[in-house]
């Protein structure tokens, strides 16, 4: 299983990358979609809404189960993946490469609660 070096990565199995316009784009790890096997659904937030970190704010369901995503930061909503949730099975094809949404993060410093690769590794061990 791949953990890519340059993300970051939450308890609830959501990958964080930092990007340089000052943005977060988020979606779910490789562990998260293999767990929940064919994803078949997504519902993403609306764009604008206000989030807080580890609020619960989209939803992936598979033939298995439902799951919720939950955000790494707080922040608000600048952008979501329409793709995504026209093409659910490509989150199982690339979880790392299909993201799900864009924030404008508030405070920087909660970006400390989350995992680098190794210590996310470690987690799902």
């Amino acid at each position: 299983m791949t953990i890519p070096a340059n993300l970051l990565y939450s308890e609830t199995h959501q990958w964080a990358r930092f990007d340089d316009d000052g943005l977060v784009t988020v979606g779910i790890t490789h562990f998260a979609q293999s767990t929940l096997g064919d994803l078949v659904y997504v519902e993403l937030p609306a764009i604008g809404r206000q989030v807080k970190q580890q609020e619960a704010v989209a939803l992936v369901e598979s033939v298995k189960s439902a799951s919720d995503v939950h955000c790494p930061l707080s922040g608000e909503i600048v952008a979501t993946n329409v793709d995504a949730v026209d093409a659910p099975e490509s989150i199982n094809d690339a979880p790392y490469d299909t993201w799900l949404f864009r924030l404008r993060p508030n405070d920087p410093a909660e970006r400390a609660a989350l995992l680098d690769a190794t210590a996310y590794e470690q987690a799902i061990a």
